[in-house]
């Protein structure tokens, strides 16, 4: 309690009378304040000079106050003329205003909020003297099983009402005296975790607890009370369920109850939790029920966990796990694959192949009835009399496959099989599937002429080759392109190569043309077989006698004129060539059954003369007049010995080389000349005559070829000059300069040797002339004795240097150990 004279000196401090609008005054009362009375609280901020006005003090409503407040005129003082009771009324709202008589208000109003100040005066107490609870056995510790409710009218927030709870005594206090714990502050009632572990689930008779509960928080001073809680130890119930089991699709009345849980303690609240989410709820009584139809495809199981709370939320035991399991129902309808491609088989496969396999799901259980399928073709159906059908279904398993009746390559058909659940039994579901089969060909038939036989056709002897001589037709049954690809050969009547056969890859169209001359000598007639086959493997029986065609031919006798081996002629030599030499020789393409007679035509110059019977073209005199790079053309003519008028004629050209001397070569090797390396244009001329008169005797030309060693080949060019020499030349740009051995091979009459030709490779100068290395000039140093010389020179240099700087260090330290007075003295100026 506040002493008067503290309020009289606090509001005996002069007060500054504000300018504007007062602000709210504040003053605490003290409750129960048992002092005089009245009891001065605060100087109001009045103006010095009240004029003619009054005072006038008002509550909220801004009516005249009636209480126990009131302010003096004279001195201005807010005063109360009473003890005042926070827990009556802890706030008064006033208003001071200075008025009129007529209530024109002169100053205010000034607003004064008084609070009475709050003592410990109020005893706290529980909302029961006994409580009654029941305690399940099977409470985890920790977990309130009750809550003590107690109130104190002091002023809240503050320690006159900060309630503090405790256990004072348990009877009885057996097998522990700690059985229960109480949360100080919220009043929780729990079982200890010695109480849990200790109680014994045979006690019969109730705990009894003396609890107290005391303000002024932990402070020891206070107020306090006591009350009784009777704790009745009950058997659990709190025991699992078995599996339930629900019908899908379910038509009763929703929700619809299906199990029910009890937590024997009290205060109990029920929650329920389903994994996953499902339509399962549990009232205050724990009752479960379910709130609309299952469908147990789209979920077969519930796990249901049902949990008995406190007032808090917390769980009193371990929850109860339910397994909800949904009965199945013949709801669903077997649903076929979904359609794909046309599926492919071969015609002719065998009897019994598998074509496919119909595989229907059903959603409803599995391994049960309701989703026990089978199967039934419905078509196609068997043709009238047919033996058997095509396909044949296996009723469990879906299993199309071939039948007895044959297919037709191209032919679509399209399977419907019926799947039936319930195993096919009355009231069952079905569904129809549907399957496109494509019979695919195969390569059976083998292809045959339309016609067998053709002519006789004649054909003049001197008909071109290419003339077309025939066309045949072949035809195949097959379907497939590929399968109708076909192939021509000539198998009989064609042993010359005279016939050749023209087609185009996908035509059954074959032309039988002329590849070479006809000889009416050599065959009056020609009986040419022309065979087809497929491209692809034939499958099945091979082919028929219709596939070979038989073509004949009459060949009408012609004499032709004669003809040359070639159209025309050409032939390299050098400038140089001497008179008499053999070039080339011009001869009949067709045997030697009849003579000819040859002549050259435009010879301007007289260079060449044409042997009349053998043909052989010489040089008549020498190429005077001839540069490198030239060409000369003559004209050879033909003429037959026995039909003059029957002739011929080619052209010769002659390319003119730059003159080199020929080298004369024997069968020994013989060194000829040298050729240049880098490559020039230059080469040796190898003679095919050869001094054996056994060898060189008789008439034609002489062929020359390089030895076969890969080495030769490669470095080495070898051209026919004419029918007796030929030109010998460097094949690559570098040849290793050296002597090389290349060997010749001459063939002639039927006859060959081989030729050692020497040939010096070497690095030529400008003028085309070998190179040759320079030896060493007498006197002149080797480089092995120059380089002793110079290092001999050095020795000697780094000797005499060494010498003058060992002196010099000599002296100096002679120079420096010398004694200090035997040094001059300086002369004085």
């Amino acid at each position: 309690m506040v002493p008067a004279w503290l309020w009289l000196l606090y509001l005996s401090i002069p007060q500054a009378v504000p300018e504007a609008q007062p602000e709210e005054l504040y003053v605490e009362v003290p409750e129960n304040y048992g002092g005089n009375f009245p009891l001065y609280l605060t100087k109001l901020l009045l103006p010095h000079e009240e004029a003619e006005g009054q005072i006038v003090l008002s509550g909220d409503s801004g009516r005249t106050a009636e209480g126990p407040f009131a302010v003096d005129p004279e001195s201005g003082f807010l005063l109360v003329t009473k003890a005042l009771d926070r827990e009556e009324q802890a706030e008064y709202q006033l208003q001071v205003t200075l008025e009129t008589k007529d209530g024109h208000v002169l100053w205010g109003p000034q607003p004064v909020l008084v609070h009475v100040k709050d003592e410990n005066d109020q005893v706290p107490h529980f909302s029961q003297a006994i409580y009654r609870a029941q305690l399940s056995q099977g409470t985890r510790p920790g977990i309130p099983f009750l809550f003590l409710e107690a109130s104190d009218e002091d002023e809240p927030g503050t320690a006159n009402s900060d309630l503090r709870f405790h256990i004072l005594s348990q009877a009885p206090a057996w097998p522990s005296p700690d059985m229960f714990q109480l949360d100080p502050q919220l009043g929780a009632l729990a079982l200890s975790p010695k109480g849990s572990t200790s109680l014994d689930h045979a006690l019969e008779g109730p705990y009894q607890l003396l609890v107290q509960v005391k303000d002024m928080g932990n402070q020891a001073s206070g107020h306090q009370a006591t009350a009784t809680v009777e704790v009745s130890i009950v058997e659990s119930t709190w025991v699992p369920l078995e599996p339930i089991h629900l019908a899908e699709n379910l038509k009763v009345s929703y929700p619809h109850h299906v199990a029910q849980v009890h937590w024997s303690g009290g205060d109990v609240h029920y929650h329920l939790e389903s994994q996953p989410p499902g339509p399962f709820g549990v009232d205050t009584e724990g009752i479960l029920y379910v709130t609309r139809e299952l469908d147990r495809e789209t979920q077969a199981e519930y796990l249901l966990q049902l949990r008995a709370q406190n007032l808090r939320g917390e769980d009193y035991a371990e929850p109860l796990g339910l397994h909800v399991v949904v009965m199945d129902e013949n709801d669903n309808v077997p649903v076929c694959p979904p359609p794909g491609p046309p599926l492919s088989i071969p015609e002719l496969s065998p009897i019994g192949t598998e074509v496919t396999r119909v595989v229907a799901k059903d959603a409803d259980a599995p391994d049960s009835p309701n989703s026990h399928i089978v199967y039934q073709l419905l078509s196609p159906e068997p043709e009238e009399g047919a033996e058997g059908r095509t396909f044949e279904l296996d009723p469990t398993s879906g299993s199309v496959s071939l039948g007895i009746a044959p297919l037709q390559a191209g032919q679509d058909i399209l399977l419907q099989v019926l799947a039936m659940d319930l195993a096919g039994a009355e009231g069952g579901l079905s569904s129809m599937c549907e399957v496109t089969i494509t019979v695919t060909d195969i390569n059976d038939h083998a292809p045959e002429f339309t016609t067998s036989q053709i002519g006789p056709i004649s054909l003049p002897e001197d008909v071109e080759p290419g003339t077309l001589v025939a066309t045949l037709t072949a035809t195949d049954a097959d379907l497939e392109p590929a399968f109708r690809l076909m192939d021509f050969a000539i198998e009989k009547g064609n042993m010359e190569g005279i016939f050749g056969l023209d087609w185009e890859p996908d035509s059954g169209h074959v032309q039988l043309r002329l590849r070479k001359n006809l000889s009416y000598e050599a065959a009056p007639s020609h009986e040419v077989v022309v065979v087809v086959q497929n491209v692809a493997e034939l499958v099945g029986p091979g082919p028929g006698p219709g596939a070979t065609a038989t073509v004949t031919v009459l060949v009408e006798r012609m004499i032709p004129p004669p003809k040359l081996d070639q159209e025309s002629y050409e032939t390299s030599v050098p400038v140089s060539t001497p008179a008499g030499s053999l070039l080339l020789t011009v001869q009949a393409s067709e045997p030697m059954n009849r003579t000819l007679r040859f002549s050259l035509v435009n010879d301007s110059e007289g260079w060449l003369c044409i042997e009349k019977v053998s043909g052989e073209v010489h040089t008549a005199q020498s190429l005077q007049g001839a540069r490198p790079g030239d060409t000369y053309t003559v004209l050879v003519e033909a003429q037959d010995a026995d039909e003059p008028r029957l002739s011929t004629s080619a052209t010769l050209v002659i390319h003119f080389l730059k003159a080199s001397p020929a080298p004369a070569l024997t069968l020994a090797p013989v060194l000829s000349r040298h050729l240049c390396t880098p490559r020039q244009d230059h080469g040796v001329i190898v003679s095919g005559r050869s001094e054996d008169p056994d060898l060189a005797s008789g008439h034609g030309p002489y062929s020359f070829a390089l030895g076969p060693n890969p080495t030769v080949q490669r470095d080495w060019r070898l051209q026919p000059l004419n029918g007796s020499h030929a030109y010998l030349t460097l094949a690559l740009h570098w040849v290793e300069p050296r002597e090389h051995r290349v060997p010749v091979v001459v063939s002639h009459n039927a006859q060959t040797w081989q030729l050692l030709v020497r040939v010096i490779v070497c690095r030529c100068n400008k003028e085309g002339q070998c190179m040759r290395k320079v030896g060493r000039m007498k006197g002149m140093p080797t480089k092995l004795s120059a380089v002793g010389i110079l290092v001999g020179t050095l020795a000697a240099i780094g000797f005499f240097l060494i010498l003058i700087f060992t002196h010099l260090a000599l002296a100096r330290k002679k120079h420096l150990d010398q004694p200090a007075d035997s040094v001059p003295l300086k002369t004085t100026v």
